[in-house]
């Protein structure tokens, strides 16, 4: 017999195992934990059991998905989506279980008629069931959808907004279905009464919590933020999140209510991030965790004998998903274009779709030998989802005629208010740093046009009379339309690499006479920015540490025209000695890749291989991709570093490169 230590390390294994391997396929880490679920099974290599143990510490993974959910619902964010959360999401949700409802009932009168056994499929499930049913198919995948949105930049597009919106009802929508569910096994008088008193216990308990609340969990927070300790601060979240969730079961609801308002109230205050942060380990382990035992239910030798349903019921919700939310969608004023990529988008299952699922199976709403078709139905729903929304422009190109013209009249829009512009600068992003930029450019006279991907900044601006309008600076019809070959230069004024090397591609193939300048966090990707066709790149770390060097030589009494010579210096240097850095263990940033250089000081010992050799015999900077920025002798003074000059015992050199050429460096210098 197992013990608990061989069970988790098993499922320690199989979880990295998993995600190791949908990494390197490039696919969620939520199938990685599925697929490792369905191999280490009862139904499988049966290697562990789906104990009870484990199943409710499982469900820790979906009290805390539920605690981060509550953190994004803030009431703002929802009072600035309201039509599209609370008119296009509850149309979504509701419409998908009413329509399952009846289609249950549908083909239950034709079963009847046909004389064979009442139910879905003959399955033998009842309203109550279908209920449960729609309320899992409709929810899609938040980590699946949001993530890829994120990749290419369509968070704030308009089938972006469209889709976020949907999410974020969904989410909103499993917290009644989570009361909902385990009430519809009881009798019909018996489940009006649960829910009544659900609703009076859920109405009078978020009344008292979202009253005060906020302003407690505020004077809380400062209270125990200011004893500067993170592991205080750690346990007062966990306790924060486990105490309202054991509040609200102990009030007849679920654990993930109380979750959920925790999130909500600490939303409202100044720790959100750090919590959010904080949280996530706990967060995403748990969850994986859940996924697995989600996957030990599925019974892969009931997916052979009945493999054609299960493509059927693949196929049918993500169909049927797509064409009412593309239809909802254009109801809602979206052109047809907008409203069909929002339907593929969201057409998937999702992770909260699982958690119902569970549930009901749990409250003997599905039979079991029902559920093993269902989740591998969902769990195939959203191995297409990369590959649908992947491909989302080329089958809306396909199917919607209007949708190219719709994208021409956009490109016409930009073009109209470039036509009669020359000389002057393409503006990617119209966030602060662009329009700080756009600020310093009129007062010098010079004309720029800037694209933004946020509809109500640009609709703000270009009322104010700013020349900023909505588009895609990604896409070359963009750029074009701005007017990029007839423009002075090109800034890429956000910080994001991915998208700045395609900007710089499109720009390299169609104007490369256009200099370019781009915005970086640091100098971990400033070769790759350059080669990729940067002109100039501006790390904001070196910026920063350029001006707080600036400020403070002059404090020091340095005079003003030394220091700005200083900092020029280092600018027309390439920034040669900031551009490296000295590795600690309290570093701000995790260099995955061993791209950001760094310093290393190297000191020359009495046994040293280089000892009484010139520089340049002992050490080929150049073929070993590193560089001597500044030798200090034994006797205190620094020199410039120069081929000719001997080496001594107790000088000590300072070499900038990656971490692999550094250490050949320094093995060839001391060991020769």
């Amino acid at each position: 017999m197992a013990s608990t230590l061989d069970l988790t390390l098993l499922y320690l294994f199989a979880a990295v195992v998993g995600v190791v391997l949908c990494r390197l396929m490039k696919l969620p880490p939520m199938l990685g934990y599925l697929a490792v679920g369905v191999v280490i099974g009862p139904n499988a290599l049966a290697l562990a059991k789906d104990s009870a143990g484990v199943r409710y510490l499982a469900e820790f993974g979906v009290v805390f998905l539920m605690f981060v959910i509550g953190l994004e619902f803030n009431l703002p964010k929802l009072k600035s989506m309201r039509s599209l959360v609370f008119g296009l999401g509850l149309s979504q949700v509701g419409l998908t279980i009413v329509a399952t409802l009846l289609g249950h009932l549908a083909l239950g009168s034709l079963m009847a008629w046909a004389g064979h056994e009442s139910g879905l499929l003959g399955w033998g499930i009842h309203w109550q069931s279908a209920v449960a049913l729609g309320g899992a198919l409709a929810m899609s995948s938040t980590a699946i959808v949001v993530k890829m949105m994120a990749d290419r930049l369509e968070l704030e597009t308009e089938h972006g907004r469209r889709v976020m919106g949907i999410l974020l009802f969904q989410d909103l929508a499993v917290v009644p279905m989570l009361v909902l569910i385990p009430a519809l096994g009881d009798s019909a008088s018996e489940m009006t009464r649960t829910l009544l008193l659900a609703s009076l216990k859920a109405t009078a308990l978020l009344a008292i919590l979202l009253a005060g609340g906020q302003k407690v969990m505020h004077l809380w927070f400062n209270l125990v933020a200011r004893r500067k300790s993170e592991e205080l601060f750690m346990l007062n979240v966990l306790l924060v999140t486990l105490g309202l969730a054991w509040l609200t079961e102990h009030f007849g609801l679920s654990l993930a209510l109380g979750a959920f308002v925790a999130g909500m109230l600490i939303a409202e205050t100044d720790y959100k991030h750090q919590v959010e942060s904080d949280i996530r380990p706990f967060h995403d382990v748990l969850l994986g965790l859940f996924f697995i035992t989600i996957g030990m239910k599925l019974d892969w030798r009931s997916l052979i004998d009945s493999w054609a349903l299960v493509l059927l019921l693949a196929t049918l919700p993500v169909v049927f998903k797509l064409g009412l939310v593309t239809s909802l969608a254009k109801a809602f004023g979206a052109p047809t274009g907008v409203a069909l990529r929002t339907g593929l988008y969201l057409a998937q299952a999702g992770e909260f779709g699982f958690v119902l699922l569970s549930l009901a199976t749990q409250e003997q709403l599905i039979p079991p030998h029902v559920e093993s078709p269902l989740l591998a139905a969902m769990v195939l729903s959203m191995l297409a989802t990369p590959i649908i929304i992947q491909y989302s422009n080329a089958i809306v190109s396909r199917l919607s005629s209007s949708d190219w013209m719709m994208q021409s009249l956009a490109m016409t829009k930009i073009a109209s208010k470039a036509i009669n512009t020359e000389h002057h600068v393409v503006i990617c992003g119209y966030g602060r740093s662009g329009q700080n930029l756009a600020r310093l450019l009129e007062q010098e006279g010079i004309p720029y046009m800037a694209l933004d991907l946020d509809p109500d900044r640009v609709q703000q601006a270009a009322a104010a009379g700013q020349n900023v309008v909505f588009g895609d600076a990604t896409r070359l019809q963009s750029l074009v339309a701005a007017g990029l070959s007839r423009a002075s230069a090109l800034v890429i004024t956000y910080p994001d690499t991915v998208s700045a090397k395609k900007i710089l591609h499109l720009v390299r193939e169609h104007a490369p006479q256009v200099p370019v300048a781009v915005r970086t966090i640091d100098d971990a990707r400033l070769n790759a920015l350059q080669a990729a066709g940067a002109t100039v790149v501006v790390p904001e770390a070196i910026e920063g540490s350029l001006m707080l060097a600036s400020q403070t030589l002059a404090l020091v009494g340095v005079p003003i025209r030394r220091v700005i010579r200083l900092v020029q210096e280092q600018r027309l240097a390439r920034y040669g000695l900031l551009r490296g850095y000295f590795h600690g263990g309290d570093d701000d940033g995790v260099d995955d890749d061993g791209e950001l250089q760094r310093l290393q000081s190297i000191n020359v010992t009495a046994d040293a291989a280089c000892l009484g050799q010139r520089l340049g015999d002992c050490l080929d900077a150049e073929a070993l991709e590193v560089a001597v920025v500044s030798v200090r002798q034994h006797s205190g003074r620094v020199l410039s570093p120069s081929p000719e000059l001997t080496l001594a015992a107790g000088d000590t050199l300072v070499l900038s490169g990656r971490p692999q050429a550094l250490a050949r460096a320094e093995s060839l210098l001391l060991k020769g």
